[in-house]
């Protein structure tokens, strides 16, 4: 069943409304409903985007510009591959524009992932003890490390929280590791207060620590994504 209603604009738009069918939850019908009437989830499948998250980095990317042509990113939890689009076009991964330089982009993830041109998969566990070893000898420092990553939700706000912080802490180390410097760390947080000492293990190792939250990001939601710039490489006497 659909509904209208009005925009700021005086124009009529069309709203989906779902009705609870039998067998399915009242949280199920919600859920398809925010879905069906999401501007995000709409672009998404308009433009072939692998999901509305895509959006997120292209906000972050705009404010903090660090996907730039020629560079190389590593995408952890890479799968869909919304965030790999965004990163392929903005680096020139795949030389759709051959005269501007050509960037890689690198993904990783535990699940399986649909090739995507521009796009250099390795189902790995990017926490493994070899993972980053493997990175080192194979691709040499990266300009980048962004994740999307979120645990699975136990539906405890606590737990999820301290979940999430300990996997972008863990994805944190692995850039460290892998990062250029100068290199830029993005990762998925869920606010709750938490993350003070992720924070500050942030700023010990980059110059500029920013919290953003992309207008794509839900309203409702308490994600927010930690975006460090300026990575300083430590040397053996640090």
């Amino acid at each position: 069943m659909s509904g209208e209603r009005t925009s700021g604009r005086g124009q009529r738009e069309l709203r989906v409304k779902v009705r609870t069918a039998r067998g399915r939850k009242s949280s199920s019908t919600r859920w398809l409903e925010r879905q069906l009437n999401d501007p995000y989830v709409r672009r998404a499948k308009q433009e072939g985007m692998r999901g509305r998250a895509a959006y997120k980095l292209v906000e972050i990317d705009d404010k903090f510009q660090f996907l730039r042509a020629g560079a190389i990113v590593v995408d952890l939890g890479c799968a869909p591959g919304g965030w790999s689009q965004v990163a392929v076009k903005r680096v020139n991964a795949s030389n759709q524009n051959p005269s501007m330089p050509q960037g890689r982009v690198y993904g990783i993830d535990r699940s399986e992932f649909e090739p995507l041109q521009g796009v250099e998969f390795r189902k790995m566990d990017f926490m493994s003890e070899s993972a980053v070893e493997e990175f080192r000898e194979s691709l040499g420092p990266v300009d980048a490390v962004v994740s999307d990553m979120a645990a699975p939700s136990t539906g405890h706000p606590k737990t999820d929280h301290l979940r999430i912080v300990a996997l972008c802490e863990a994805a944190m180390y692995f850039a460290i590791e892998v990062l250029k410097p100068g290199g830029t760390f993005v990762s998925k947080l869920l606010m709750g207060g938490g993350q003070g000492e992720l924070q500050q293990l942030l700023k010990n190792n980059f110059e500029k620590v920013s919290n953003f939250k992309p207008g794509a990001s839900r309203s409702d939601s308490s994600e927010q994504y930690v975006v460090a710039r300026g990575f300083r490489k430590r040397t053996a006497k640090d």
